[in-house]
């Protein structure tokens, strides 16, 4: 699609910006905000804002309008909220439509055409593009988290910290006011590759738009918090616990060898000063294969990503954002290579078994009165174990949920919630349904026993509430 250089304003190109309040207004969607303590996300009248992403990293580039409009409602019927996406994964980019987002691979000058017309190509370019599917998000009640620009071009060097102030302001400016953004500065890399051009990035959007979230999305088996926490322009923490198994961590940090334990993050955010809210925002995906790379290793299933989420939440994570292999990567029928042995196309792998499954997490963290008063509390566990051994324990003074993966026996430490006596009940994580155990004394240690057996994936949660 052919721009009109004569008409391009490279700067804040305030000429192709336009503000879409009124449409942001019809849709009922709000800004979020942090809630009073420091721990969770709000929306802007107060109410509770539990995170379920997804992963759609490729989005904006792999599709088109018809097919973004069927990913976006399969994942509002499947319960996301939020939808993580690239806005440039490479420098130069180029979408579907053939589209470049910059003039000349400089990234302080994207090409902006006038007018906003699917049905004439002069007149639709590739920010059009990603202005319509974040308009699309918003009809159907989805936040966009993006990521201004992917970190390989910017440790390759492609982007200076001049480029990158340019570019984020024209990022905040067209964007500032539309109410179902979230900003993910970073892009899975370490800060310490390129430090000052996220900086820039970070403070620049932050200084602009002054309504949205900004966070930093670090490579694999690191934290925002790792370099950032103490940033203002730093909203909240983001963690990416990474796609390996045990025997595949090979952490630099001895401290950090956590493996498959991205619990461990959230209770080390969760004890740092100031107080920010945090997420895993990149675990394992379903069918991707074991350390990414190897082809030939087994796949992370529907009760690995199930295991990830209720396993953080419980830390005290304020949502969980899932992922699938060929989802993230939009894989399609076009495409020549493919990424870590994908071989599903994307409008197959949305309907992956984890994908049906993690609404039931969402709902359950819901279903409770007294959201923002929930901690992570480990001492309801008698008797932890290690790895897959390990119990997860979240509540409040009215509640309690103790997260099992395999089955196991659990030995429970009574007495943390109100009243003397408890309803127990479980709750399946595959299909959302609760069963009841029966009222029991609150008080000494209780052992309770989950059906089918130990084996890993019989994953169950053990729910305890005070009786009025």
């Amino acid at each position: 699609m052919k721009a009109f250089g004569h008409k391009l304003l490279p700067f804040l190109l305030a000429g192709a910006l336009f503000s879409c309040e009124s449409e942001q207004e019809s849709t009922g969607i709000s800004t979020l905000k942090v809630s009073e303590n420091g721990r969770y996300l709000t929306s802007a009248d107060g109410k509770p804002f539990f995170w379920l992403g997804d992963t759609g990293w490729l989005l904006f580039g792999k599709l088109n309008r018809e097919e973004a409009e069927t990913y976006l409602e399969d994942r509002k019927q499947k319960g996301f909220n939020v939808i993580q996406a690239m806005v440039l994964h490479t420098v130069p980019a180029v979408n579907v439509y053939g589209d470049s987002a910059m003039i000349n691979s400089d990234i302080a000058r994207p090409l902006v055409t006038e007018g906003n017309n699917p049905d004439n190509a002069d007149e639709y370019d590739y920010w059009d593009h990603v202005d319509f599917m974040i308009d699309k998000a918003a009809e159907k009640g989805i936040y966009m988290a993006l990521v201004p620009v992917w970190g390989s071009p910017v440790k390759d060097g492609k982007v200076s910290p001049e480029q990158a102030k340019v570019y984020a302001t024209f990022l905040a400016e067209r964007w500032k006011d539309k109410q179902n953004i979230v900003w993910l500065n970073g892009g899975d890399i370490k800060a310490t590759d390129s430090l000052e051009v996220w900086q820039e990035i970070g403070k620049t959007i932050n200084a602009i738009d002054t309504n949205n979230l900004i966070t930093y999305h670090p490579r694999g088996r690191t934290a925002s918090s790792d370099w950032f926490h103490n940033e203002p322009w730093l909203d909240f923490n983001m963690v990416q616990s990474g796609h390996r198994r045990y025997d595949q961590d090979t952490s630099a940090n001895e401290q950090k060898h956590y493996g498959e334990d991205n619990w461990k993050f959230m209770e080390v955010d969760w004890n740092l000063k100031p107080i920010k809210p945090t997420i895993d925002g990149e675990p394992s995906y379903e069918g991707i294969p074991h350390g990414l790379h190897d082809i030939e290793q087994p796949r992370w299933n529907d009760a690995d990503v199930r295991r990830y989420g209720y396993w953080s939440v419980f830390a005290g994570a304020f949502g969980y954002t899932y992922g699938q292999n060929s989802v993230m990567q939009m894989h399609s029928k076009t495409d020549t290579t493919t990424a870590y042995g994908s071989t599903e196309l994307w409008s197959e792998a949305i309907h992956a078994p984890g994908a049906g499954q993690m609404k039931y997490l969402k709902e359950l963290l819901l279903s409770q009165d007294d959201y923002f008063n929930r901690i992570p509390d480990q001492s309801i566990v008698a008797e932890n174990g290690e790895k897959y051994d390990r119990l997860l324990a979240t509540r409040t003074d009215s509640y309690a949920f103790i997260y099992n993966y395999n089955g196991r026996e659990m030995k429970i430490n009574m007495g943390k919630i109100k009243g003397d006596n408890v309803k127990a009940s479980w709750f399946n994580p595959r299909n959302g349904e609760k069963t009841a155990i029966g009222d029991v004394e609150n008080k000494g240690v209780q052992v309770f026993q989950p059906e089918g057996g130990k084996k890993d994936g019989n994953d169950w949660v053990l729910v305890l509430e005070s009786k009025n």
